[in-house]
């Protein structure tokens, strides 16, 4: 962890202040500081369904996966496993050669078919420091926090560490933490195909540029929209997916183009933008990343998982 002058946190939501010295986030036991401790989670019998219409009522992005018994941890489901689901990976093979591509039988199977075994997790007596290291070295967003009988006491994300940064790390830019290799989509790109982009690349968000540019310059790229792995949660679990289905095909649902789900109203910033003004926007909108456009053009995305690694240093 860097060494920075003496931050006091007050603002830790429902859960009080917090202190952290000089960013020495190296406490034993401090991670239930920042843990959301009020979790909620599903059996591996509860449908793939059931688990995307919860993740999308309380805006999750995961979902442990518990032992109703017990309340010890089993799995974990993520937004990302059911993009994988939805034609993004391996986990599609459930539509296609379960189900025969029938979408409305598919999506009521267990979510123990697709849902990760192997859970990454911190316990209620690790440190920040650990949470961050963990999350950095294995690339996850989240990681369930277990007391001694491996029960789930809380659940601490990327965005709990924005959210405590908001309006603090304002000596650092945007330029030399966003990434500049943007992999971008393009308004008609089917549901399907934006899922597999962003399984394959490991990415929460895909900017959406024109496909007919105002400029012969191909480097400059006009924003048209942004589309999430929670966009597609929301077809899914909002059944707007089922809504316009004629057939039962999941090939139907799955051309669906993006410009049918995408933000169109997208919060930016500029490559100038201090941190702790885009941990302030993350905060405000509920979002995990930003565009950075700079004099029209998108330059760069800013995602909370650069956020991390510039609270790690």
């Amino acid at each position: 962890m860097r060494k920075k002058d003496t931050i006091n946190l007050v603002k830790s939501r429902d859960r009080g202040p917090v202190e952290f010295e000089s960013r020495n986030f190296d406490h034993e036991g401090d991670v239930m500081a920042i843990a959301r401790k009020e979790v909620v989670s599903v059996p591996q019998t509860a449908t793939i369904k059931e688990a995307a219409e919860i993740m999308v009522k309380n805006k999750f992005r995961r979902l442990p996966i518990t032992n109703p018994g017990t309340g010890k941890l089993q799995g974990i489901v993520t937004a990302m496993d059911i993009l994988d689901f939805l034609g993004g990976g391996d986990k599609f093979r459930i539509l296609e050669d379960k189900y025969d591509d029938n979408f409305l039988a598919a999506v009521n199977e267990p979510v123990k078919s697709i849902m990760t075994r192997e859970v990454l997790y911190v316990t209620s007596k690790d440190s920040i420091s650990d949470a961050v290291s963990l999350m950095l070295e294995n690339s996850v967003g989240a990681l369930p926090v277990v007391d001694h009988d491996e029960k789930i006491t809380g659940i601490v994300s990327e965005r709990d560490f924005v959210l405590l940064m908001a309006g603090v790390f304002n000596d650092e830019l945007t330029e030399d933490h966003m990434t500049s290799r943007v992999i971008k989509t393009t308004p008609g790109t089917p549901i399907e195909g934006a899922s597999k982009i962003m399984v394959r690349n490991r990415l929460r968000r895909i900017p959406v540029i024109g496909e007919e540019r105002k400029t012969p310059h191909p480097e400059e790229d006009k924003l048209v929209g942004m589309v999430t792995s929670t966009d597609i949660l929301e077809f899914l679990g909002e059944n707007r997916a089922f809504n316009s289905m004629k057939t039962n095909s999941a090939n139907e649902v799955l051309a669906t183009p993006v410009n049918e789900i995408m933000e169109t109203e997208v919060c930016t910033v500029t490559s100038t933008t201090p941190l702790g003004r885009v941990c302030e926007i993350m905060e405000k909108h509920g979002i995990g990343g930003l565009p950075v456009v700079d004099y029209g053009n998108l330059t760069g995305m800013i995602t909370e998982s650069d956020l991390l690694r510039a609270i790690a240093g």
